[in-house]
């Protein structure tokens, strides 16, 4: 895919960062001396970490330079590296691998999720936040959009771009069977949004990206129009001129025993 776009992921970076806040607050670690953020994105959650543990060495990685470049602005003290966390090996061991909302752009979430355990200390933790909303409006829109017009075939694959979220047992057992103690729990959030056009902006930067990468110019503004009508349908308006955004996230606490 083209580069992420940190300028349009921060148009919502207040909602974007409530997961990450209740995450780390659930890591059940009092000190720590070295802790990595993959998937680091804008440097967001990498500020919350840095926070609770300010003696630490705190770590950034992100496979995208213009989220990188914002991370490096905001905390200049701190240490980031372009890495495709998909292939990331390390000597290094963790008492904190902290990974908010990017789990779900890599396979093989059993084998994944070994590796990185095999990261932490024994004692770490690895703490995760996933989008679980395949099923959601939003993103069942995105796929059928997707279907129905002039470029079904270009954009026939986008939908497969994300890994499926498995269940709440799959994850216990991956995580039980690495050698983890697990708390496990899902929380839907529900962000009241300025209409239709609002919903389409939060996802430009990330559920809609493997589709607009995909189109023309011309493409993306028309499937941009249509999946905007759809979202319209799909999202009534409040009495306060809001609609509500539904959105499910899955979260999990491993600790290496």
């Amino acid at each position: 895919m083209a580069d992420w776009n940190a300028g349009q992921y921060l148009k919502f970076e207040d909602e974007r960062t409530r997961p990450s806040i209740d995450l780390l607050r659930r890591v059940p670690l009092e000190e720590t001396t070295n802790c990595v953020d993959i998937g680091c994105g804008p440097g967001n959650s990498t500020e919350l970490i840095a926070r609770r543990y300010p003696t630490a060495r705190v770590l950034g990685l992100d496979n995208s330079p213009d989220m990188l470049a914002k991370a490096r602005a905001r905390l200049p003290d701190r240490d980031f590296e372009e890495t495709d966390i998909a292939n990331w090996q390390t000597e290094e061991r963790f008492d904190l691998i902290f990974a908010n909302a990017v789990l779900q752009w890599l396979p093989d979430h059993p084998g994944l999720l070994a590796r990185l355990v095999s990261f932490l200390k024994d004692g770490g933790c690895l703490a995760v936040q996933m989008p679980d909303n395949l099923y959601e409006p939003s993103h069942r829109l995105m796929v059928q959009v997707a279907r129905e017009g002039p470029w079904a075939e270009k954009l026939s694959f986008a939908a497969q771009a994300r890994e499926t979220i498995g269940s709440f047992e799959d994850y216990y057992a991956w995580l039980q069977q690495a050698g983890c103690s697990v708390d496990i729990w899902q929380t839907i959030y529900v962000h009241p949004l300025d209409g239709a056009e609002a919903i389409v902006e939060w996802f430009k930067s990330t559920g809609l990206k493997p589709y607009l990468d995909r189109l023309s110019t011309e493409e993306r503004s028309e499937y941009l129009s249509r999946y905007q009508a759809a979202i319209a349908e799909a999202y009534p308006v409040q009495q306060d001129g809001k609609v509500l955004l539904r959105f499910p996230r899955l979260f999990f606490i491993a600790q290496r025993k």
